[in-house]
This record gives structure tokens, C-alpha cells and sequence, in this order.
């Protein structure tokens, strides 16, 4: 695990700054940069423990750039000539998700979701809808990264994301710890099966191209669709996630 974290995006990067969880290092920026961040999102970095390094666009784009290279990310512009280099996040196994199980409790599980955008989407969404973590696993999944951060609007700095070897053994140990585990297919019907009393609920997501893996099919004892109101019958996985939630873990 790399131990620094490179964040862009002016929300990405005020919600960093606002984390505890993160040391703050150093930021890059313009002048014109610093002002648009505490336009944007009144949040004034000169008020934070954090270095601040005043420099032209040009110098701020190469220094993100080779940041970028060092990391091992492919480079994108970044948007207004800002950005933080800061402590990277801690990294949460399934046993840290174990030990917080409570009646309530909401959990994702996207089950080789592979694009970055989507995942991004689907953290922000998620976020917003007071997920308590997000369950990917190791291969397969999307990576995180700079422009992840981005494209997340800094829900990453909310939303813990559990990594997992195998998806399916973490789903059956969630059933057995009482979690209903219910898995979202555009080839089921009708309402879910087999859903009882339980100490919380986790949706599982399968990937953009293929839907639920047969591994993970296998072992959900309960799954749906989303029904179609017209001539289409599926969704953009970040989507399908947003009417999910809103469906199942609006209070």
C-alpha cells in the first residue's frame, strides 16, 4: 500500500482536508486555485495544518504529473491547477466490517464492477444515502486513485471500502451473522424471496457487461430486478445502485 495519497477536485479536496483520518502534507496550487477552493467550497486552506506551495499552472501541471507517474496513475489535467498530497486513507478488511455489524446497518457489494466512473458513482450515491462501507474485491474491481477522487466528489473521505478476496465467502459469512444479502439481476422477477428480520441489509451489485458473477448467484439466498417501467429493460450499473438505494435504504 502506497502510504500518500494524491487527491484533485476542489470537493475532493476540501472533504480531505476536513478528515481526520488524514495527515495533511503538502498543497500545490495557484493563487487563482486556492481562491476558486474557498469560493467553492468555503473551506480556506491556509487554516489547515498543510503546506501550501504557490506556483504557476504550468509548474503545478508537471508537478502532478510526475506525481502521477511516480504513483504509477495515468495523468489528467487537473482542474484548477490544485491539488493535495496528503496520507492515504486506511485500508479495512472484512473483519473490520464483522465486528461493526449492528441492527441497521447498510452495506454495498459491487461484484467486479471494473470502471472507475461507475464506481466513483456509485460511492458518491452512496454516501449520500448513508451507506455504513462498500465491499469490492481485490481482483476484478475498480482501483483508486487521483481521479477517483475526482470523480467521487469526496465520498471517499466518507465511506469506508472493504476489500475481499473472495466475495462470496464474505456474503455467506454476512448471512450467517444475520445480514440479508440481497442480490440485485435483470433476469429475476417479482419481489424478493426469503428476506426476514434481520440485523441489517446488504445490496450486491454485479459488473457493467456480465451482471452477478455464478459464484456469487450461487451463494445469495435472496435476489431481484428492478422492474421496467418501458422498452428498456436494463440500467448503467450506477444507476441501477442509485434506484437500489433508494429503494431499499431510504428510512
Amino acid at each position: 500500500m502506497n502510504e500518500r495519497d494524491l487527491v484533485v477536485g476542489l470537493p475532493s479536496v476540501a472533504e480531505a482536508l476536513n478528515n481526520n483520518q488524514r495527515i495533511q502534507y503538502q498543497i500545490y496550487a495557484t493563487k487563482e486555485g486556492l481562491a476558486d477552493l474557498q469560493k467553492r467550497t468555503s473551506v480556506d486552506a491556509s487554516k489547515f495544518d498543510v503546506e501550501i506551495k504557490l506556483m504557476g499552472s504550468h509548474e503545478v501541471q508537471e508537478t502532478a504529473k510526475k506525481l502521477y507517474q511516480e504513483f504509477g496513475f495515468n495523468y489528467f489535467r487537473v482542474p484548477s491547477n490544485l491539488f493535495l498530497l496528503t496520507s492515504a486513507l486506511p485500508e479495512n478488511d472484512p473483519s473490520w466490517l464483522f465486528e461493526r455489524i449492528a441492527p441497521g446497518i447498510k452495506i454495498l457489494a459491487l461484484d467486479q464492477v471494473s470502471d472507475a466512473h461507475n464506481g466513483a458513482a456509485i460511492l458518491r450515491t452512496a454516501a449520500f444515502f448513508g451507506v455504513d462501507a462498500v465491499l469490492v474485491s481485490t481482483k476484478g474491481s475498480f482501483g483508486t486513485g487521483p481521479n477517483f477522487h475526482r470523480l467521487a466528489s469526496g465520498a471517499s473521505e466518507h465511506l469506508p471500502i472493504v476489500k475481499c478476496g473472495s466475495l462470496p465467502k464474505i456474503i455467506s459469512k454476512l448471512q450467517s451473522l444475520g445480514v440479508n444479502c440481497l442480490g440485485l439481476s435483470e433476469h429475476e422477477t417479482g419481489a424478493p424471496e426469503n428476506m426476514t428480520e434481520s440485523k441489517g441489509l446488504c445490496l450486491v451489485l454485479g459488473a457493467e457487461d456480465m451482471g452477478l458473477s455464478y459464484a456469487v448467484k450461487r451463494v445469495l439466498k435472496s435476489t431481484v430486478a428492478l422492474e421496467s417501467q418501458g422498452k428498456i429493460k436494463s440500467l448503467n450499473v450506477s444507476v441501477a445502485a442509485a434506484v437500489a438505494m433508494d429503494r431499499y435504504f431510504r428510512n
